[in-house]
């Protein structure tokens, strides 16, 4: 079964430097997902203004991933951890016991990323961050996993759950699919472009929740950037 969520039906926050559009209900906004798809629990669209951003705030039980579409974001952290992620690179923060983190865009020209929150499979786990690089080139016409808790998924930033979120650039005309083992779910995240999702069409910054099939079967109207989260 496929649930298609437009973009133009998501929750939306705005301040004059930040342009919030939200898949899960958050901060006080509804949703078309409401507050959860399995352990899934938030998926934000942000556009962020050039030389603005997130000041210090806490986390805590949540893993969080970011996935910088365009420009980049800097991060600082209480555990002394600081790094910038551009462009089709990803982060992960384990939240676990507490942590404070500061997102910043400092870079002259908006950001737009995708922050997800996913549950741990524990509460209670070491604070942490990382990044990784993911080229293009490596995610063209095929899923590279990006972030994943599975023990048979390799090269991925760790998360502490039984999800793996994948990426890939499909052009024109390329079609892959993605199998889902019994009892699974998947949620799907057009970046960019035109495609079929098991036949049902999806536009840019849509997404879809994928439940009770055995596989996501992407087909590319035009060049496209898509995410997929498979879960528990």
């Amino acid at each position: 079964m496929i649930r298609v969520i437009p973009f133009a039906t998501l929750g939306r926050f705005q301040l004059d430097w930040l342009d919030s559009h939200f898949h899960f209900s958050f901060a006080g906004v509804p949703a078309p997902m409401g507050t959860r798809f399995g352990p899934l629990r938030v998926w934000n669209d942000d556009h962020i203004e050039a030389r603005s951003g997130f000041d210090q705030h806490p986390h805590a039980n949540m893993e969080i991933i970011t996935y910088v579409r365009r420009g980049a974001i800097s991060h600082r952290d209480s555990l002394g951890n600081e790094g910038r992620t551009p462009a089709g690179d990803v982060q992960v923060m384990t939240a676990g016991t507490g942590i404070h983190h500061a997102e910043w865009n400092r870079e002259d020209e908006a950001t737009l990323l995708y922050q997800i929150w996913i549950e741990p499979n524990r509460m209670g786990l070491e604070p942490g961050w990382r990044q990784a690089q993911f080229p293009r080139g490596d995610r063209a016409g095929k899923l590279i996993a990006l972030a994943s808790g599975q023990a048979s998924v390799a090269d991925a930033l760790p998360i502490h759950q039984d999800a793996t979120l994948y990426g890939a650039l499909l052009p024109q005309g390329a079609a892959l699919t993605h199998a889902l083992a019994p009892g699974r779910r998947a949620y799907v995240v057009l970046a960019d472009g035109k495609m079929t999702l098991n036949g049902s069409g999806l536009g840019p910054r849509d997404g879809a929740a994928v439940t009770e099939s055995a596989e996501v079967e992407l087909r590319a109207q035009t060049d496209s950037e898509v995410l997929v989260f498979d879960l528990p």
